[in-house]
């Protein structure tokens, strides 16, 4: 493998490290202990290039840079009270399995470096999280939706968000206490695609939701509008996409020329990213999906919210789901290396066996499993994603009829 040094925007690894170094706050330590402490080096694969680059270039990469800058500001990574510089030792992975299992392969077996960190997505996260168990490193997994990796118990690898069951019986609540009767489901022919799908039918069939179609589709469909037209015909109170980005845009968008309107319309990877909003305009009001935080869920979150946008501008907001999780991992690694230091068995003990405090909320984990956040619902109301479900986790009340496509 060889480490890719350069940002989304440009901005070499090394580059980082160094300008941070330089930083006033950095001298206040003295230099002989400065040279005495080797960097820590953190490790990862992520997408760059590919179909998973949209989701891993909002969710994931943007936050690993900010984390590194902001700790490398402050004169390190605090390990059990020493300050060392963090060292990003990343490459693309090219939304392709084999070149993500190889890197973290060579990250974690040859080159050994001190932490590692997650690739993007259900499908990756699956591939590489039983070698971070042989290998020993403790992976917090902030975009993988899987109960199957859950079943596989893997004692260190770490689930942040919450898996199908959670979500999905919070969309079938919503749904119930609000009116809907009948929906009609697409969903992504992948782990994540089915796994979720599955999770749907079983809350359907708790709340006496009625499917009335439900259809898969292949990864990188270039066309949903033949089943969309389907599924108005049967006239659903409820739209439920089980999307990725690029799909969740596709299906919104074809929607809309086709006037497919229900009262409730939820797509789900995607839909809390700035770029929908952007995409659909005035068409997004209303628009129902998985996330689960926003600026407004606590001051921390505000503060996080308001470093990713000084750091990356207003164009390149955090997304209001899976940013967070990423953000709240790297919280609790934050303070795990804090407490224990790089020893990763004793690190992946102290994840395992305390209550965390982060953006998102409080985190705990049965197994693999974050067991310490409800499965929650957003909308986009008048320019923000706002949590609508459960109520105790709103950010906002629902509007519980969505408005004409504008």
């Amino acid at each position: 493998m060889t480490a890719r040094r350069t940002s989304p925007a440009g901005l070499k690894r090394r580059t980082v490290v160094q300008l941070a170094a330089a930083a006033p706050v950095a001298l206040a330590f003295p230099a002989i202990l400065r040279a005495q402490a080797a960097p820590v080096r953190v490790g990862y694969a992520i997408a760059r290039t590919g179909p998973w680059a949209g989701g891993a270039q909002v969710s994931q990469e943007p936050n690993y840079l900010l984390w590194a800058e902001q700790q490398n500001a402050a004169g390190g990574l605090d390990v059990q009270g020493t300050r060392r510089l963090i060292e990003l030792v990343s490459s693309d992975d090219r939304s392709d399995i084999e070149t993500c299992v190889r890197t973290y392969e060579k990250l974690m077996g040859s080159d050994t470096v001190d932490l590692i960190l997650p690739p993007w997505g259900s499908n990756a996260n699956f591939a590489v999280a039983p070698l971070a168990t042989r290998f020993g490193y403790p992976m917090l997994a902030p975009t993988a939706l899987s109960r199957k990796l859950i079943e596989m118990k893997l004692p260190y690898f770490f689930l942040l968000l919450q898996q199908p069951k959670r979500m999905m019986d919070a969309l079938a609540d919503m749904l119930k206490a609000n009116g809907a009767t009948t929906a009609a489901v697409i969903y992504v022919d992948d782990l994540f695609g089915l796994e979720n799908h599955a999770a749907l039918k079983a809350a359907a069939q708790r709340t006496g939701l009625r499917i009335v179609e439900e259809k898969s589709y292949p990864l990188g469909v270039k066309d949903l509008s033949p089943v969309l037209r389907s599924m108005k015909d049967k006239a659903p109170d409820a739209f439920i996409g089980l999307t990725y980005p690029p799909d969740t845009i596709l299906a919104s968008k074809q929607s809309k020329e086709i006037g497919f309107n229900p009262k409730f319309f939820y797509a789900s990877v995607g839909t809390a990213f700035q770029l929908y909003r952007n995409v659909m305009g005035p068409g997004a009001e209303g628009v129902l999906g998985m996330g689960s935080w926003n600026a407004k869920t606590s001051p921390a979150a505000k503060a996080y919210f308001d470093a990713h946008v000084k750091k990356f501008g207003a164009q390149k907001e955090p997304d209001r789901w899976a940013s967070g999780a990423t953000w709240a991992a790297l919280e609790i690694l934050t303070a795990g290396v804090g407490k224990v230091g790089l020893d990763r068995k004793a690190l992946r003990d102290y994840v395992a066996g305390n209550e965390h405090q982060t953006v998102v909320g409080t985190i705990r984990f049965d197994g693999s499993e974050n067991v310490g956040t409800p499965g929650t619902v957003s909308q986009w109301q008048q320019g923000e994603f706002e949590v609508v479900w459960p109520k105790p986790n709103a950010t906002a009340p629902l509007i519980a009829a969505k408005p004409a496509w504008a």
